[in-house]
């Protein structure tokens, strides 16, 4: 049997690292977003002036990284945030996802049981590949390979890829016990046209870890970019720090 040859090496990652005191405090952006979003930007604030160890960084193809977004998959994106673990973040960490961020936070948390020793959800959405397309929508991606939807957030419409689907169909987590043990925070807005908040409380019941918090907001949208919502981030992460 002929050897494969080596995979080529990951572009370079983008980031930005604040000195402080341990665990280091990462931030895990949502789907096609950047690291200077609101959440990211006011929680490094934060570490600065609590003397906390921050990082923030952008996935390859997003933002400041190298890289064609079209390219990616889940499972990229999930080995990106290994990939700051095993640097410039070595050490303990607690992870703070939004939204894909949290998805990939919680596979981060199994692949370095013992290095995450907490995580944060903001409005997490693991599996949103399966829950979170119509079936017209995964045709179109199993036929046509590419799916562009309007972007409430944004002019430029949202592209996902056949790749990027099957990936994330392949690292479902929500079909049974999550084995993760660190202590979780998970907050999510009643009011999220794209998670329902009955899937943060099922994400709190699979979690096998018995220090599993979820907070609802009734007018809580997916974003939960207001001041008292990143108030709630920054309380959830004082209390794992």
């Amino acid at each position: 049997m002929t050897d494969q040859p080596p995979a080529p090496p990951r572009p370079t990652l983008a980031y930005h690292q604040t000195e402080g005191a341990g665990p280091t405090i990462v931030f895990l952006p949502g789907y096609a977003s950047d690291m200077r979003g609101a959440k990211a930007l006011a929680l490094e604030g934060w570490a600065k002036a609590a003397g906390r160890a921050f990082l923030r960084f952008d996935y390859v193809g997003c933002g400041a990284s190298d890289g064609d977004l079209a390219a990616q998959t889940l499972a990229d994106w999930r080995d990106d945030v290994l990939a700051m673990l095993d640097g410039p973040a070595a050490g303990p960490v607690v992870l703070v996802g939004s939204s894909m961020g949290g998805w990939l936070m919680l596979l981060a948390a199994r692949a370095r049981a013992e290095q995450v020793v907490g995580l944060v959800g903001i409005a997490a959405a693991p599996d949103f590949t399966d829950w979170g397309f119509s079936t017209e929508e995964k045709m179109l991606l199993l036929t046509q390979g590419r799916l562009l939807r309007a972007n409430p957030y944004g002019p430029e419409p949202t592209l996902y890829t056949r790749a990027f689907w099957a990936s994330g169909e392949a690292n479902r987590l929500m079909f049974g016990d999550i084995a993760i043990d660190c202590p979780v925070r998970l907050i999510q807005g009643m009011a999220d046209r794209d998670v329902p908040y009955q899937r943060a409380i099922r994400l709190a019941e699979l979690i096998r870890s018995a220090d599993v918090q979820l907070t609802l907001v009734k007018d809580g949208d997916h974003r939960l970019s207001r001041d008292a919502d990143i108030a709630r981030m920054i309380v959830a992460v004082e209390d794992l720090v």
